[in-house]
């Protein structure tokens, strides 16, 4: 499996389990000039935008510290493009994080990280 594959692979099981646990997913890979932002869900009125991040194994570090804050800038941008194109620039986000560990070829473990980080408003 490649690293596309992997990703690929990776972000179906989050949207899968964000479904699951009744958030309802409505965007997968949404593209921007600034990057690409995984998925972005609903939990109640909330607003989640989301990063999932997989890993065969651990040499390179846990799919959490992947997500370190030169990530979270880029996602900071990602969601004020979002939020721009949406037409409603002042909404309230919150930025999770799924790490998936994978165990097996046919296992794995997920971790959902709920407001994984929070970044400073310019105000």
């Amino acid at each position: 499996m490649d690293r596309a594959e992997l990703g690929r692979r990776g972000e179906d099981a989050a949207a899968a389990y964000l479904e699951r646990t009744g958030m309802t997913v409505i965007e997968r890979n949404w593209r921007a000039a600034c990057g690409e932002m995984d998925l972005v869900a609903l939990d109640g009125e909330e607003l989640v935008l989301c990063e999932v991040k997989t890993r065969r194994t651990p040499v390179r570090g846990t799919p959490e510290e992947a997500v370190g804050p030169a990530k979270q800038k880029r996602l900071a941008k990602l969601a004020a493009a979002y939020l721009q194109r949406m037409g409603d620039p002042d909404q309230q986000v919150r930025f999770d994080v799924i790490a998936i560990q994978l165990l097996s070829r046919d296992r794995a473990l997920l971790r959902h990280h709920r407001r994984a980080f929070q970044l400073e408003s310019g105000h």
